[in-house]
């Protein structure tokens, strides 16, 4: 696979797609730190980490409105890939649909949004928009 990150997005946007209440994704420590976001930012209700060693998975649990009438996700997006990078200095962080998304950014400091990244003053990789 040459880029998990972008399957990882798949995986979630197919799977609310078709309103399932998991989906199950192989681990990695970047992985994690996107869930993490997903989480805290109120995209996702939560998730949890299964297996052991090469087998670990992360399932996360997906979140929609009363009896699964809307989701809470309406979109997902890979912005920079193996093949084109994309990055953003401090000064020219991206807002994603005037501020009501999040872009997750790939920093120094960690992974982390886009608003904690202009609080911080640090610039990085952008990985993704959600919405």
């Amino acid at each position: 696979m040459s880029d998990p990150i972008a399957d990882m997005l798949t995986r979630i946007r197919n799977a609310n797609m078709r309103k399932h209440d998991t989906v199950e994704i192989p681990a990695s420590k970047m992985k994690i730190a996107i869930a993490d976001i997903l989480v805290n930012e109120g995209y996702v209700e939560k998730y949890e980490l299964t297996g052991e060693g090469v087998s670990k998975k992360i399932v996360i649990t997906l979140k929609y409105t009363a009896n699964k009438a809307e989701r809470v996700i309406s979109g997902l997006k890979r912005v920079s890939k193996p093949g084109l990078r994309i990055y953003a200095g401090k000064e020219n962080m991206p807002k994603v649909l005037g501020g009501l998304g999040t872009a997750i950014v790939s920093t120094n400091v960690g992974v982390i949004t886009d608003k904690e990244a202009r609080k911080q003053g640090v610039g990085g990789e952008v990985l993704c928009y959600i919405w």
